[in-house]
């Protein structure tokens, strides 16, 4: 029988927790240990977790583990998709391709760069709204400071309309397709980026998970 609280990387074997043949009992100190390696295979040596990002990295973890009552305790609902937010380079990309691995055997999203939403606009016009607005579940990475969208002299705030189809499709699929990101921005940046309307259905469709406004470049 497989045991889901371990998990194989380059021959080395991680316990995330216990499995009592129902459910993993995970132990947040193992998952750390288990995701500074990972972070190490996807992203190189020099990756590293920061005492200081424990917080944010402890919400992802009970969101992505579905643990109920602590999400309860953080006010995440565990139907809505993450809005992961903080300064440039805290390393919020990397934790939302990271912090899924604990999980494998759920439904993997797929990270967009939000900029990538909005070329694909500009060369094939409506379509790319109803492709990234329908069926599958993504993370649009860096939402907010993607270029204008304009297709045959016409401007759209493409990923605002984007948004608009995601919440339609979580409404349509009873909350089960869920819609990720990641900012820069605070939220009356996005509202100002996207208007009162895109805004009030972002936080009908997202958690809203922040790293603190001083975190540093990690890129540096």
């Amino acid at each position: 029988m497989d045991n889901p609280s371990r998990i194989i990387e380059g021959g080395v074997e991680y316990s995330l927790g216990k499995f009592d043949g129902k459910c993993v009992h995970y132990n947040f100190p193992k998952i750390l240990i288990y995701l500074n390696a990972k972070g190490k295979i996807l992203f190189g040596n020099k990756f590293k977790i920061y005492e200081k990002d424990k917080k944010v990295l402890l919400k992802l973890c009970y969101y992505f583990i579905k643990d109920k009552e602590n999400c309860k305790r953080y006010g995440i609902d565990p139907h809505k998709g993450i809005l992961l937010s903080g300064p440039v380079g805290c390393g919020k990309t990397s934790l939302m391709k990271l912090i899924p691995c604990i999980v494998p055997s759920q439904p993997a999203y797929e990270m967009i760069p939000s900029r990538n939403v909005t070329f694909s606009f500009n060369h094939i016009g409506y379509k790319a709204i109803e492709d990234y607005g329908d069926s599958k579940s993504f993370c649009f990475d860096d939402l907010g400071v993607e270029p204008a969208g304009r297709f045959y002299g016409k401007d759209c705030n493409v990923l605002g309309e984007v948004l608009l189809s995601r919440y339609e499709l979580y409404l349509k699929t009873k909350r089960k397709i869920k819609t990720h990101a990641t900012t820069n921005l605070n939220a009356e940046e996005l509202e100002e980026r996207y208007g009162n309307r895109v805004r009030s259905r972002m936080r009908e469709l997202f958690n809203l998970i922040a790293f603190e406004k001083n975190t540093k470049d990690k890129r540096k």
